[in-house]
C-alpha cells in the first residue's frame, strides 16, 4: 500500500496523537523519534491537526490539593422534555462558564452524554460547600430543564488525561 495512502495517513496520526496524549509537552524531535518520522512530517502533522480542530488545545495536569481546591464531578439528569432554544443558546454561549468562575469554580469538563444521566461536569472549587453552591446556581440558570442532580467529590486521581498521578503514597493512606 502506498505510503501516501489515507489509511497510512490516518495510522500516522494516531502514532502522533497517542505521542501527545502522553506527554504534549514533548519536543517534536522526541515525538518524532519515537513514532519513527522526520521532525518536519510530525510539526506538519500537528498543524495539520490543530487547524482541523482534531486538537482543541494543550493543557497542564495539576494536583488539585496543593492549591487548596478539590475536585468534584456533577451528574444532571434532564426534564423528558427538550431543551428550549433559550436554554441551548445559554448553553453555547458558555456564558455560565464565566459567572461561575467569579464564584471560585473551575470547570474542568462538561459533556452532555448518552445513559442514566444526560450530563456529567468534572469542576474545581475550595471545598464542599462552594460545590453545593454551584450546584444549586445551575436550577437557576437552567430552570425548569434538571429534574435530578449527583455530586461527588473525588478523593484520588490514579490516571488523567493518559497521565499515572505520581503520589501514589496517597492513595496507599486512602485505602
Amino acid at each position: 500500500m502506498a505510503k501516501s495512502s489515507k489509511e497510512q495517513l490516518d495510522k500516522d496520526e494516531r502514532k502522533i496523537l497517542a505521542e501527545l496524549q502522553k506527554n504534549s509537552n514533548e519536543s517534536i524531535e522526541t515525538i518524532a523519534k519515537h513514532c519513527g518520522f522526520s521532525r518536519q512530517k510530525v510539526w506538519r502533522t500537528i498543524k495539520q491537526l490543530e487547524k482541523n480542530r482534531m486538537i482543541w488545545g494543550y493543557t497542564a495536569i495539576i494536583d488539585e490539593g496543593k492549591i487548596g481546591q478539590k475536585h468534584f464531578i456533577l451528574l444532571m439528569k434532564r426534564k423528558q422534555k427538550g431543551f428550549e432554544e433559550k436554554i441551548v443558546d445559554t448553553l453555547i454561549s458558555r456564558s455560565f462558564e464565566a459567572a461561575v468562575a467569579k464564584m471560585g469554580i473551575t470547570i474542568e469538563t462538561s459533556s452532555y452524554i448518552h445513559g442514566e444521566y444526560d450530563w456529567i461536569t468534572t469542576f474545581l472549587a475550595s471545598d464542599i460547600r462552594q460545590a453545593k453552591q454551584f450546584c444549586n446556581s445551575i436550577p437557576i440558570v437552567y430552570p425548569d430543564v434538571f429534574e435530578r442532580f449527583v455530586l461527588i467529590e473525588t478523593l484520588f486521581d490514579i490516571k488523567k488525561q493518559h497521565i499515572l498521578n505520581p503520589d501514589v503514597k496517597k492513595l496507599k493512606e486512602l485505602l
